[in-house]
């Protein structure tokens, strides 16, 4: 399918036997890396903008991880849908790439997750941090789980929204910005997941959300959180929509403590889509602090 804004030819790489990630690399072989990792419900999509904006000097490495996006959509008997087996993709495409310098981790959503995960086994490779309403650490102790996402993970009939009626991508898409997305832009964020199996990881992201020890990604979620501030001494770069309900204001602060150095761009008027609310601002923002850094 041709998506608006998005002019790449996505390569492919079996991250597993028979399971396939698609992923961009974009950009001059020799350039600075720059790894970008979406959430859920998103994809590559996500970072179109910052990848044609930067991909003239930096080499853009974006994978649509397995389940999202043009990636396989493995069923359940052969993928395990956790956090860890999130960061074993990523070291295994990076390892595929022969990527084993520096890095900036460009984050959002899960993203976030994932890739401070890698980064707590690879902290020497992080170089620099771009951050987007994410997290990396556990749910603040300030702040409650919205109801909307343990409606999703905690009930069989969130579940059921999910998979059979593409409630999270679908809502996500209208919810998640400030300014409406035109019809096609919509349509592009949507169009991966299109039938019940190929719904599986937006309904296994939102299980695998981590609230206590029993949890399955709690303990790499714990450990990324107790070493946030190890990161400190990296050129970091936030950007944030202030209305998303889910990665909000105590997010926020939980990443401005731990990296008190940050440059901090705060949008009042973006929501959780923050690069779709703010891309015309936050791609020259972040171009300009790679550029300086």
């Amino acid at each position: 399918m041709n998506f608006p804004d998005y002019p790449f030819q996505p390569q492919r790489f079996e991250v597993l036997p028979g399971i396939a990630m698609s992923y961009l690399d974009e950009g001059p072989r020799d350039g600075e890396i720059i790894v970008m990792l979406h959430g859920n419900p998103s994809w590559s999509y996500y970072w179109r903008h910052l990848v044609l904006g930067l991909r003239d000097r930096y080499r853009c490495i974006v994978p649509d991880h397995v389940g999202m996006g043009l990636s396989d959509k493995p069923s359940d008997e052969n993928y395990r849908y956790t956090l860890q087996s999130r960061v074993d993709d990523l070291a295994a495409l990076l390892r595929h790439l022969r990527i084993d310098g520096p890095v900036t981790l460009v984050v959002h959503d899960w993203g976030g997750m994932i890739g401070f995960g890698w980064a707590l086994s690879h902290a020497a490779q992080v170089e620099r941090l771009v951050i987007t309403n994410t997290a990396a650490f556990p749910l603040p102790a300030a702040k409650k789980m919205p109801w909307q996402l343990s409606f999703g993970r905690d009930s069989s009939l969130g579940a059921l929204a999910i998979r059979g009626f593409n409630a999270f991508s679908g809502i996500a898409s209208y919810v998640g910005v400030e300014r409406r997305m035109p019809a096609d832009v919509r349509r592009a964020y949507v169009a991966p997941y299109d039938s019940w199996a190929n719904r599986i990881a937006t309904l296994r992201f939102v299980q695998d959300i981590p609230l206590s020890e029993k949890d399955a990604a709690w303990p790499l979620v714990a450990e990324a959180g107790r070493r946030l501030h190890d990161f400190a001494d990296r050129p970091a770069f936030l950007g944030w929509g202030l209305k998303d309900f889910v990665f909000d204001r105590h997010c926020l602060d939980e990443f401005t403590a731990a990296l008190p150095k940050a440059q901090v761009r705060t949008f009042d008027d973006a929501n959780h889509y923050v690069m779709e609310d703010k891309h015309e601002v936050l791609v020259p923002a972040i171009r300009a602090f790679l550029d300086a850094t």
